[in-house]
């Protein structure tokens, strides 16, 4: 993606990308006008940033398809909001509840609500009932419905914002109001970025109930406050209080997230996740549980979620895409024609005449399917420049003699999986039917080389797993398959070719 930062209120400013992280670039501008149910603009309409809170400008309204709704008179309608997120999140050391109404925000500008359907039975506020249950007959084929007042919301997994694969890493979904982000149901298995993708579990199970005559914490319930009995009518489930936490066997808390690397913070951040069961059906507590892990950031929740920008800040602004398709050698099974895992690369425009100077630099993650990572060229201006890509264990590869035409506003799309010719010295290998970057330069000297086999082979013989550097093949584990592709590499002296 292409960007420009310009200021809102008082002057144009420039920072550095370091500063242009997840928060403020994951969010789905809308970039041509695009609009969604009954012709209201589409997903997000600017987002600005400042030090410490991003603001996202938004109608409430995907450019999906939305509806119908069964039995539910209400309508979507253009919310005008304007959210704060902070960029600083930090757990609450007294948790608050995820009340009714906004609690969250999809990148895509619909919100989120809690569990409930802000009603209990017999009106007691004790028994709360469980939207999924009570409400699903109105959701439509995304799993969303409007509230009164024209909210369109989710209470469950938002089945067209993306499509989860047991095989990658789920991606950002949003932000809760917290500041802590939002995936879907597919992670790491280990929360240190270890092991396989696997589906993370509530950390709520059904109890162990025919009659609702005590909470969850033990609390005996006199007659006028019992609820329905365990019925047809009424099945365990229906209602907040039908659930307990687990004590073992699970991935969530009670607040349904946990501490973990992700794609987007490789260091490792608090993390919501959406839970489903292992068909994929909805499971409590579905997105949040009955609090906020973080501390909530003031204005968001009912009745707000209309903030005034009363600071200097920063506008990020999309306008074209700079696309670059790469695959990494060992990532790539020329079978299934995708990567074992996506991956950060970092692309590097530099000048065409020595010394080759660095004019601007992003970091993308590459898509497993299509190979292509979005990235952000902010600073370079119009010119001819040399695209560098540089990626955690493959060997440094340069674009094409003479350097690519580069216009500022304007798109780049380069593909170095098309031809051997699209990189400087030809230095790609063909494996399948596309042209990849030589994997196993774990040292990044430039060279595949013995002393990138000893680290592999060292951790392989200790079980290595997760998100190492030894991981040549992006299995999440170091052995023999890596080893192979390094060892091949090395006995054929590859190593980076530059100008």
């Amino acid at each position: 993606m292409k960007l420009l930062l310009a200021a809102l209120i008082f002057s144009i400013a420039v920072e550095s990308r370091s500063q242009v992280t997840p928060e403020i670039y994951s969010w789905r501008q809308n970039t041509n006008g695009a609009t969604g149910y009954n012709g209201i603009p589409a997903d997000v309409q600017q987002v600005f940033y400042s030090g410490n809170y991003v603001y996202v400008k938004c109608t409430g309204i995907p450019s999906y398809t939305i509806g119908p709704w069964t039995m539910n008179p209400n309508v979507p309608t253009n919310q005008n909001w304007t959210f704060r997120i902070t960029r600083n999140p930090v757990s609450s050391p007294n948790p608050v509840s995820a009340g009714n109404g906004q609690i969250g925000v999809l990148v895509n500008g619909v919100v989120l609500y809690n569990s409930g359907d802000a009603m209990s039975y017999n009106n007691q506020n004790i028994w709360h009932r469980i939207a999924q249950y009570f409400e699903a007959v109105s959701f439509d084929t995304s799993g969303g419905h409007p509230a009164p007042g024209g909210v369109y919301h989710y209470h469950i997994n938002m089945k067209k914002l993306y499509s989860p694969d047991q095989n990658q890493h789920s991606p950002l979904l949003g932000y809760m109001f917290d500041g802590f982000p939002l995936y879907g149901p597919y992670a790491y298995s280990n929360s240190n970025g270890t092991g396989g993708i696997r589906r993370m579990k509530s950390g709520y199970r059904k109890r162990n109930i025919t009659v609702r005559t005590t909470l969850p914490n033990g609390t005996v319930l006199p007659p006028n406050q019992y609820g329905p009995a365990v019925s047809s009518q009424y099945p365990l489930g229906c209602f907040v209080e039908d659930y307990e936490l687990n004590t073992s066997g699970t991935d969530l808390d009670s607040f349904n997230g946990r501490f973990s690397v992700t794609p987007e913070y490789p260091n490792g951040i608090y993390s919501y996740f959406i839970a489903v069961d292992s068909i994929g059906n909805p499971e409590y507590p579905y997105i949040i549980g009955p609090k906020f892990y973080g501390t909530v950031t003031a204005g968001n929740t009912p009745p707000g979620g209309h903030n005034t920008i009363s600071e200097t800040v920063i506008q990020f602004v999309i306008t074209t895409s700079d696309d670059i398709k790469v695959i990494p050698e060992g990532y790539y099974n020329s079978v299934s024609d995708r990567l074992n895992s996506r991956d950060t690369v970092t692309a590097y425009l530099r000048n065409v005449n020595s010394p080759f100077s660095v004019a601007d630099s992003s970091k993308a993650l590459i898509d497993s399917v299509s190979f292509t990572g979005h990235f952000i060229f902010s600073r370079a201006g119009t010119g001819n420049y040399y695209i560098q890509i540089k990626h955690r264990n493959s060997v440094e590869t340069w674009s094409r003699h003479g350097g690519e035409s580069f216009v500022n506003g304007a798109n780049l799309n380069y593909d170095f999986t098309a031809s051997d010719t699209k990189a400087y010295g030809n230095n790609l290998k063909l494996k399948g039917s596309r042209y990849c970057i030589f994997s196993g330069d774990v040292t990044r000297d430039g060279f595949v080389d013995v002393s990138d086999l000893s680290l592999i082979d060292n951790d392989a013989d200790n079980f290595a797993s997760g998100y190492v550097r030894t991981d040549v093949t992006g299995d999440l584990f170091t052995d023999l398959d890596d080893l192979s592709v390094t060892d091949n590499n090395a006995l054929n002296f590859i190593s980076v070719i530059r100008p």
